[in-house]
């Protein structure tokens, strides 16, 4: 099965950066694609960022097109979350998810939180 583990969040101001990662258990992974997603207080949880796994195509939602980046590291099943010029609305609990069959997501991580302050 897959588990994903994800570091690196935590409180920066806003103008700051973090980077997230998450890295895949298992010596064996190729997903399509990996995503990020966060959920801000009182809201559902929402689409970031996506990358194919073998190409490495990316896609980002409007609000963080700019400002985030995606990568991955097929070495070491890590996917990244670089993210610069952080808002306080970017405040929230962000996701990593795996997309292990081009059906949708089917696996996620614990959730690691990201507080921007003022």
């Amino acid at each position: 099965q897959v588990r994903l583990v994800e570091s690196g969040g935590g409180l920066v101001r806003a103008g700051g950066s973090l980077r997230l990662s998450c890295a895949a258990s298992g010596r064996t992974f190729s997903p399509r694609a990996m995503d990020w997603f966060y959920q801000a207080p009182g809201k559902v949880r929402e689409f970031v960022a996506s990358i194919t796994w073998n190409d490495g195509i990316t896609f980002y939602a409007d609000s963080v097109k700019g400002r985030f980046t995606i990568s991955r590291d097929k070495a070491t099943n890590t996917v990244y979350l670089q993210m610069n010029s952080l808002k306080p609305e970017d405040t929230a609990v962000y996701y990593c998810a795996a997309d292990s069959k081009g059906m949708g997501v089917d696996y996620w991580g614990q959730g690691t939180q990201v507080t921007v302050s003022s």
